[in-house]
């Protein structure tokens, strides 16, 4: 009998997932798409958008795994915003500060802007997010979009927040990437009004269900 092709399936994340999911945020890190060529040090993105979550949040970190081990998508997250930003400072960026000093002048270059990032984690910080202390990161490689696997990580990170005890989850996506936005208002998000968010719309939603 012939075999059956590989299943799809939403797992915990691994830590032999670790360079699977950095592949997943670097092909998807600019605006959607693939950011090799703007950011030629592969190691960046996922140090600032994947790798801290798996660190201080692993009960909160989930894969698409394509049926045969290896990782095509997933979601990351935090359950409170400001103690993610203490461990941040107060351990991620000494491991990391060797390899990315902190540029002594105005960035000059995308891969500038985002070492500046990295060493003000406070930016994640925003009055207007107070209600909705959790926030998420969400990717999947274009083969497996438009299927429905992004709403099942969602809903897999959503059961995770609420058994916590967190009620609202919220995410900050680049603007200019329409087809993340509709992604979002059919899972359920609605816009966070934030005075001077740059090239930014914040999302919000309920971790209940709906």
């Amino acid at each position: 009998m012939p075999s059956l092709p590989p299943h799809p399936l939403i797992r915990p994340y691994r830590r032999a997932d670790r360079d699977a999911v950095a592949d997943v945020c670097v092909r998807t890190a600019h605006n959607g798409g693939d950011s090799r060529a703007l950011y030629p040090d592969q190691r960046l993105m996922p140090s600032l958008f994947a790798e801290p979550y798996c660190r201080f949040d692993p009960d909160l970190a989930f894969v698409l795994d394509d049926g045969t081990g290896r990782a095509v998508g997933y979601i990351v997250g935090t359950a409170d915003t400001e103690r993610f930003v203490k461990d941040f400072r107060r351990s991620w960026i000494p491991r990391l500060a060797g390899r990315y000093p902190e540029p002594a002048a105005p960035p000059r270059t995308p891969t500038e802007e985002m070492i500046r990032l990295l060493h003000h984690p406070e930016r994640m910080l925003v009055p207007e997010l107070a209600a909705y202390p959790a926030h998420l990161h969400i990717d999947l490689l274009p083969a497996w979009q438009g299927q429905g696997h992004g709403r099942r990580l969602l809903h897999t990170f959503l059961d995770a927040l609420r058994g916590q005890g967190v009620e609202a989850v919220h995410l900050g996506m680049v603007t200019v990437n329409t087809a993340a936005r509709a992604f979002y208002d059919r899972v359920g998000f609605h816009e966070i009004p934030v005075a001077d968010a740059g090239p930014l719309t914040y999302l919000g939603r309920s971790t209940a269900r709906g």
